[in-house]
């Protein structure tokens, strides 16, 4: 298994700022949800209050996430020997549901809207939707460099609500000075369609990493023809190659050899394949090595 204190210290850092990123993201979108709450009812402003809705089901997953990014973060023991990284995905999971869910209600609300227009406090719009771009705004920069899957799909909460807002924004400024109630639910169904596009991407790329699937950024072909140039190698079965969250993956093979003779020239053939895995973001790899005549169990 790779490891170094330097790649250890590096990850920790990643690990924690990724945290403390999704612990700033989760206070503000908290706080921003209550104000929207009261200041909905002060324009009296429909579209204001369902994005309060809206807002609490991000509050509700960000807080999932940052409970989930910082379990992830306990090492390996007899219960999860992989560790608890894992878990950080599951946030990922839970967090495209709760997305998914609240985009298919404010599709339905947009509709609704477009089909009844409602007329609205503009001025009152235009105030909240600057407080808003700029609160998520801020919210999604900070999450905008995150590698982790759970990152990721936090982020598309936050500019969600960016771009909710902008269409706000400028729906208000219209509004002030022509009679276009229905420009607001226009807006909105077509960002949070465009969201929803997106999100629905990242929710599939959950489940490979979930099923175990093959990680996108890793072609077993070409690290198959690699191991097969190396000398005495003759072919190669039960590759398994897996991801753990997104970012860190698991690689298992059983390597055939033939004109093996001593301990020696067995070590120096698991010291080329793995001297070829450490070119691929493995954080686990297991190589068994098996000689000529030998017979595999796990064969059938």
């Amino acid at each position: 298994m790779p490891h170094d204190h330097a790649h250890s210290h590096g990850h920790d850092h990643a690990h924690n700022m990724s945290a403390k990123n999704i612990k700033v993201a989760f206070f503000l979108n908290l706080g921003f949800t209550v104000l929207e709450v009261v200041g909905g009812f002060y324009v009296n402003s429909v579209s204001i209050l369902s994005d309060a809705l809206h807002d609490l089901g991000d509050s509700l997953s960000l807080g999932i996430s940052w409970y989930l990014h910082n379990h992830s973060k306990k090492g390996a023991d007899s219960k999860f020997t992989f560790g608890y990284s894992r878990f950080s995905l599951l946030g990922a999971l839970i967090n495209s549901v709760i997305l998914i869910t609240g985009s298919c209600f404010v599709v339905y609300e947009a509709v609704n809207r477009l089909m009844h227009p409602e007329h609205a406090d503009a001025r009152g719009m235009l105030a909240f939707a600057i407080v808003g771009i700029l609160v998520n705004g801020y919210a999604a920069f900070r999450l905008s460099g995150g590698t982790s899957m759970n990152e990721k799909v936090v982020s598309w909460h936050l500019i969600e609500d960016v771009l909710g807002w902008a269409a706000v924004l400028i729906a208000s400024i219209v509004m002030m000075y022509t009679d276009a109630p229905w420009l607001d639910p226009a807006l909105s169904l077509g960002i949070t369609l465009f969201i929803l596009y997106n999100v629905i991407g990242r929710l599939k790329e959950t489940m490979v990493i979930l099923l175990q699937g093959t990680p996108a950024d890793i072609d077993i072909d070409e690290i198959r023809n690699k191991i097969l140039q190396v000398p005495h190698v003759t072919a190669m079965h039960h590759v398994n190659v897996w991801s753990l969250e997104g970012e860190h993956h698991v690689y298992t093979a059983h390597v055939q050899t033939v004109g093996i003779d001593t301990f020696p020239e067995v070590m120096q053939i698991k010291r080329a394949v793995k001297d070829i895995l450490k070119q691929y973001p493995f954080t686990h790899y297991t190589i068994e090595i098996e000689l000529e005549g030998e017979t595999c169990e796990h064969l059938k």
